[in-house]
């Protein structure tokens, strides 16, 4: 089999959900899961296309309590295709003899190819091929191609495709308790005996949705036109086809479809839209020519190869055809930001949360275009982060644990625990370290790209609200003479509080406090990089001054970091917390990722304990390096000793459940200096989170895009040593032995750069250009690299 194809092999009804995941086909602006065409909504199979950023919210009153929840809307289902025979039943897998099916994903060109061999209740034999996929090259186009093979019978072939606007949003079981149907009719038609039309609306948002389908036959090659009849019913139509055929015959059935909605740009309005492009889009095979050419420009950019290793390479592959399915360059004039799990399904309700720490690193070295228009997602929504820090009465900007159309914070007032069944209060709102990972991810940018323009307009003033924001929250312990944050949740979750507060968070978590005095420094040397005027201009606006800026460096050399016997402590008090009998709960219960619900399930607490359900304090491993953590601690006043860190990784590797996809991927990161068996072991379960679906069923709810292209970044940052920082690209190779010779395209300060790494030697080639030089670091050796030439290290 290729590393360029995904196979899924046989029909198993149990794993649908989990194929339709990982078969979805996307172009940035819209995807659609893998479902097969014939099929409906239910226990096995759930067909899904999402267009980013079209959200609409609902209310419902739970044990008494009025609640909200804004939700990514499962848009009408423009695959519908059936057929049946003499006027028997619809087609449906469960219903005939499954002779052969396959799915195969072509990652080059992400096209979904399907075959199915079946022989019916008459003992007739037919064989049914697919192809689709969801245009690059046209945003608003996606293409379906059935080939019917009339094997061993003759008779009547009745054709059904349809546009169905009664879609729910029912993905995720323990959602569907609640509201679900986010979708009005607006109307219908038959625009000519080929295409159809139908137009919905969000029916709180208030978001148009119109899209038209054409379909067309051949038979036998040639050009057929079959009896039609038009279907209609609220928010469905369809056209019904009818044939003849006679044995061996092969019927094709063309449909290509517009999408548009009522966020589109430059359009009138949807109806009007998706009816003119309909008539503009060429066949089936030409939209498909330029779909794949697109690709192929893609796959330039995001190049990776590796010798002798298919099957790492093939998933590695999938991730990054994932990662593209949800963003692309048809996303960079959107209002969007990145769901964490991509545009694939409906688990978390689309809302956009700290995963794109996650994403942005590959995204910044290859199409940082992308980048920078997902920050400025978070810049337009810079005015409602200021309110929320307002309301709780703070400054600057407190943007929202989960975000999706406005800013506003959707994290949810209550959450079901499926294991005992009850309805909980929900504390994530305090998980203020979201606004850490966005000042991390603008400097990021910046540090990728050197984008002084966007450091100017909008990523400055991000910083700095941001820096306002944890100098306002932070308070001076005179006991301690230093900064104290206090009531907040750190990236574990689990401790949302202390034993008998649960709710109430925690006191100075260590990665925050540390975060915050790196977002208090890097503020200051934002606004020290921008033009004289410009800076002026922007603390005028803000009324930043002179003495605000002094406590922000008074802060950042004064916050308190707490530790214990020589290990950095998750937050001020976690080692008085009780020791968890880890054994006593696997042996019982198996699979304890989700500890938190197991203990509440059994009249319990997890805040008692000392129990992670992901990396927290590691996290500052993940994301600085041991030269940028030594430097901060020693602007604290702290020492950085030669064995903290790794005595503080095996301290919290032994208390933590690995509850969330992304704790694989930070601790592969961390341990791949001290521990490289560990962490290829770490690695490869990151790599397979969701083809393997380790979390029992939750990737047919929607893969878990940062876990996805967390797993790619370890390859192409972490064992590749790759860094940028202080206007350098640094390169301190870990390569392991056993991946073999490793070779990608990034794109660093305008140079198209191409790297190929072995376990002795790094070369580093630049595509020609008339850009300016850049230095490239590799241990101790630094070189400088001109347009069109190559240099090459040791190791």
């Amino acid at each position: 089999m290729s590393d360029w194809v995904w196979s899924c092999e046989g029909y198993d009804p149990h794993a649908e959900g989990l194929r339709e995941s990982l078969c979805v086909v996307g172009n940035g602006y819209m995807a659609t899961r893998g479902a097969v065409p014939e099929s409906q909504a239910g226990s096995v199979h759930y067909p899904g296309t999402y267009v980013a950023g079209v959200y609409n919210r609902l209310e419902d009153v739970i044990e008494g309590a009025r609640i909200t929840n804004e939700s990514l809307v499962n848009l009408p289902n423009w695959l519908g295709l059936t057929f049946r025979i003499d006027g028997g039943a619809w087609f449906s897998l469960d219903d005939v003899e499954v002779l052969e099916h396959r799915h195969n994903l072509d990652l080059r060109r992400s096209v979904m190819h399907r075959r199915t061999r079946f022989r019916d209740g008459e003992g007739r034999t037919t064989t049914l091929t697919q192809r689709r996929f969801v245009s690059m090259a046209s945003a608003h186009a996606c293409a379906l191609e059935s080939t019917l093979c009339a094997e061993d019978w003759a008779g009547s072939l009745e054709i059904r495709t349809s546009l169905d606007g009664t879609v729910e949003n029912a993905g995720v079981e323990r959602y569907r308790q609640l509201a679900c149907d986010h979708l009005d009719a607006v109307g219908s038609a038959e625009l000519d005996p080929e295409t159809i039309l139908l137009e919905v609306e969000t029916n709180q948002s208030r978001i148009r949705v119109a899209m038209a389908a054409r379909t067309s036959v051949t038979r036998n090659g040639s050009p057929f036109r079959p009896r039609r009849e038009l279907r209609e019913r609220s928010r469905w139509i369809a056209h019904d086809l009818a044939l003849d055929v006679e044995a061996g015959d092969v019927v094709t059935i063309e449909k290509v479809v517009t999408v548009f909605t009522g966020r589109d740009r430059a359009i009138s309005e949807p109806a009007a839209e998706a009816t003119v492009w309909i008539g503009r889009l060429p066949s089936f095979e030409t939209l498909l020519g330029r779909h794949v050419k697109a690709w192929a420009n893609l796959w330039k950019r995001f190049h990776f190869d590796m010798t002798d290793r298919e099957e790492t390479l093939r998933t590695v592959r999938l991730h990054l055809a994932h990662l593209l399915a949800a963003v692309s360059r048809n996303t960079v004039d959107l209002d969007v930001g990145v769901p964490p799990r991509g545009l694939h399904g409906e688990a978390y309700r689309g809302h956009i949360f700290w995963d794109e720490l996650f994403v942005f690193p590959v995204l910044n070295l290859r199409i940082p275009l992308v980048t920078r228009s997902l920050l400025r997602y978070r810049y337009r929504r810079l005015d409602e982060a200021r309110q929320a820090a307002r309301a709780a009465g703070y400054s600057g900007a407190m943007y929202p644990w989960q975000s999706a159309s406005d800013g506003r914070e959707e994290s949810q007032q209550l959450h079901l625990n499926p294991v005992s069944g009850r309805w909980l209060p929900d504390p994530s709102s305090r998980q203020h370290h979201i606004g850490l990972a966005i000042a991390y991810n603008v400097w990021q940018y910046y540090e990728a790209t050197g984008d002084r323009e966007f450091l100017t307009h909008y990523g400055a003033e991000m910083l700095a609200e941001i820096a306002r924001f944890w100098s306002s929250i932070a308070s001076y312990d005179h006991s301690l003479d230093r900064f104290v944050i206090k009531g907040v949740i750190g990236p574990d979750e689990f401790h949302s509080g202390y034993p008998g507060a649960e709710d109430d968070g925690i006191d100075n978590n260590a990665y925050t406090n540390i975060m915050a005095v790196w977002v208090l420094s890097r503020a200051q040397e934002a606004l020290g990089l921008l033009p004289d005027q410009s800076r002026a201009e922007l603390l005028d606006r803000l009324e930043i001054g002179s003495g605000e800026r002094d406590r922000w460096d008074d802060i950042s050399r004064k916050m308190v970091v707490p530790f214990h016997d020589g290990i950095i402590s998750q937050f001020e008090g976690y080692e008085q917390l009780e020791a968890l009998d880890w054994e006593r709960y696997r042996e019982r219960y198996g699979n304890i990722q989700r500890l938190d619900r197991i203990l509440e399930g059994e009249g319990d607490s997890v805040t008692r304990y000392q129990a992670s359900k992901q990396a927290d304090v590691l996290m500052l491993f993940y994301l600085l390096s041991a030269d940028e953590l030594g430097e901060l601690l020693e602007r604290l006043g702290y020492r950085l000793e030669p064995d903290l860190i790794p005595r503080t990784i095996d301290y919290y590797l032994a208390r933590t459940s690995h509850g969330s996809t992304l704790s694989a991927v930070v601790h592969a990161w961390v341990l791949a200096r001290a521990h490289r068996h560990r962490a290829m072991d770490l690695f490869v379960q990151a790599l397979d989170s969701d083809v393997a679906d380790i979390q029992g069923g939750t990737t047919a709810e929607g893969i878990h895009l940062g876990a996805m292209v967390g797993s790619v970044d370890l390859l192409l940052r972490c064992f590749s040593g790759a860094e940028t920082r202080g206007g350098r690209l640094m390169l301190n190779p870990l390569w392991p032995e056993e991946l073999g010779t490793f070779e990608f395209a990034i794109r660093y300060r305008e140079h198209l750069l191409h790297l190929q790494i072995s376990g002795v030697e790094v070369s580093v080639r630049s595509g020609a250009g008339s850009h300016p030089p850049i230095e490239i670091a590799c241990r101790e050796t630094v070189a400088e690299l001109w347009p069109g030439s190559s240099v090459e290290f040791r190791l």
